[in-house]
């Protein structure tokens, strides 16, 4: 525990062995050159202390020689002693790995030092500059902390993004979300999606209690993604009318103002929390509203399935709300995570239930599981239902970890290169939703051979 004032700005230390390139990312971080920079391992031997702030928050960004590894320096061990004594008086670890090197045990070395510390950890991965280097940077998630961003210090790539994730997590700093955009910082945006003519901008309308853009029963009417902002539950939410989604034939017939129409609408999704896809109750689902759906898992935003002027179908026999779901998850098979809201935008029948389902939705999208607790549900899960690849080769994954959020993204290590089937990677998302509460969310997983197992990458 560090002995510093409370009123003392939170201390991010910036570690790693020799040669990463800490004290250029130092400088980037800084605006100077601070830190004297070679290619020479071992360079830097004091440490290095500079003020920073980012979006109002301010931290000292502290530079350390490197941890372990190679290096000629004749005093490396005590420029490594006073490293790790700023390392115990860290807030927050930044630690830089090198891309280009791969990971090598000194990175374990430092890795298993700061876990003694009991300090949160960013991992930032140097000189990704390249898709190349951004496939490569994905072994240093075996190292087991997140997030784990990818920076190329000399040019100054990624380091906003870096920023970002320090100043959420440091002590009094920003929270996370807070300082990513120009708008609310608290602000949630819902994309109200759908065919023409299925009750998009009613729906607006009715959630914003005004009539906010414009309605009418000519197919095209919203052509911009129009934004109207409401207040719900002392949070606002960015509602984002969008022109209604055509099949591709019947957008070129329209000519190339619809054409725009709709990219901004996809743009709409791609920005959103949440989507809300709108189809009309009293006709069947049909292939044009499952494509939509589609492109909103692929947006990564979470969905909602509202299934809209059920005014006109409400009373028509017993029994009819679940068949309608069963025909709609018969034909949406691939968004069976998203929940189902039957409402009314003329009556304002279950108006504040969407509402409710949005916000549940999001939370989901940004939760994070810890690292411990989801390797024993994949213990759990795979004991009783193991993979399989389509060698011969037994599967056994060897690790999990979530590396990121909104949608929640995972990647599992196991022995051997290989792809799950789909059939067991839709079940490993049930798992993960039925266990972690991850409705209405799209789940992203990638499967990767260990880096320790010797498995091709």
């Amino acid at each position: 525990m560090s002995s510093r004032k409370a009123s003392s700005p939170s201390r991010v230390v910036l570690v790693g062995r020799p040669n990463v390139g800490k004290s250029t990312l130092f400088n980037r971080i800084v605006g100077g050159r601070t830190a004297i920079v070679t290619a020479v391992p071992g360079t830097t031997r004091d440490v290095l202390r500079e003020p920073v702030e980012w979006q109002g928050a301010g931290f000292e960004l502290v530079d350390t020689g490197g941890l372990f590894g190679a290096s000629d320096d004749p005093l490396q061990r005590e420029v490594s002693g006073r490293g790790l004594m700023a390392l115990d008086g860290a807030d927050l670890v930044l630690m830089l790995v090198d891309c280009q090197e791969g990971l090598v045990p000194a990175d374990r070395e430092v890795a298993d030092r700061i876990r003694q510390s009991g300090v949160s950890v960013v991992v930032a991965v140097n000189k990704v500059d390249g898709p190349t280097q951004v496939a490569r940077s994905e072994e240093f998630h075996e190292l087991g902390f997140a997030p784990v961003l990818n920076v190329a210090a000399e040019h100054g790539l990624g380091v906003g993004d870096l920023l970002d994730a320090i100043v959420s997590r440091i002590p009094g700093g920003i929270k996370a979300g807070e300082v990513l955009t120009a708008d609310d910082p608290t602000e949630m945006a819902v994309a109200i999606v759908g065919r023409p003519n299925v009750g998009k901008s009613s729906l607006v309308n009715l959630l914003a209690r005004e009539d906010r853009v414009l309605v009418s029963e000519l197919a095209g009417t919203t052509r911009d993604a129009v934004d109207t902002v409401i207040t719900w539950h002392k949070r606002q939410v960015r509602l984002v009318d969008t022109a209604g989604i055509r099949r591709p034939g019947q957008v070129a017939e329209a000519g190339r103002l619809e054409s725009v129409s709709v990219t901004v609408a996809k743009r709409a999704m791609k920005r959103a929390d949440v989507a809300v896809v709108v189809v009309d109750a009293s006709q069947k689902v049909t292939k044009r509203d499952a494509a939509i759906a589609g492109e909103a898992e692929r947006a990564g935003c979470g969905v909602i399935l509202a299934a809209n002027k059920w005014d006109l179908v409400k009373g028509k026999h017993e029994g009819f709300a679940k068949l309608f779901d069963e025909e709609m998850r018969d034909g949406l098979k691939f968004a069976e995570f998203a929940p189902i809201v039957h409402l009314s935008a003329l009556t304002g029948h279950r108006a504040p239930k969407l509402l409710e389902t949005v916000e549940q939705v999001d939370r989901a999208r940004s939760a994070h599981i810890a690292t411990g607790e989801l390797n024993r549900f994949f213990g759990r899960v795979t004991q009783r239902n193991p993979p399989v690849s389509s060698g011969r080769k037994e599967v056994k994954i060897q690790y999990a970890t979530q590396v990121g959020v909104k949608p929640p993204r995972f990647i599992i290590f196991t022995n051997t290169a290989t792809s799950f089937h789909f059939s067991y990677e839709r079940f490993l998302k049930n798992r993960l939703r039925e266990s972690f509460g991850f409705v209405g969310t799209p789940i992203q997983l990638r499967v990767r051979a260990s880096h320790r197992s010797g498995g091709k990458r």
